[in-house]
């Protein structure tokens, strides 16, 4: 278990630094499609890599973090928008 939550917390801060690290270097007129794109890509690339890590589908693991983080980043959304929160 220890293994395992440090695994888990170890690639949620790689995955929450990527996105972070672009909007350091983006215009903030583009912001919204460069954080979406290259979270995406983030998502895909590390994906794919803890598949064939895994042993497991690539294919069905880039599809499926690929969907579910979309609706994640789609209801994240939603919820600024409802709140107001805007660029």
């Amino acid at each position: 278990p220890i293994q395992a939550a440090l695994a888990s917390g170890a690639a949620f801060t790689v995955g929450g630094t990527l996105p972070f690290l672009v909007t350091l270097f983006f215009p903030v007129e583009n912001m919204e499609i460069a954080l979406y794109t290259s979270a995406l890509f983030f998502l895909i690339t590390l994906g794919a890599t803890a598949a064939k890590t895994g042993g497991s589908s690539i294919r069905k693991a880039v599809l499926r973090i690929t969907f579910w983080g979309t609706i994640a980043m789609g209801l994240t959304a939603f919820v600024g928008y409802l709140f107001g929160i805007s660029v």
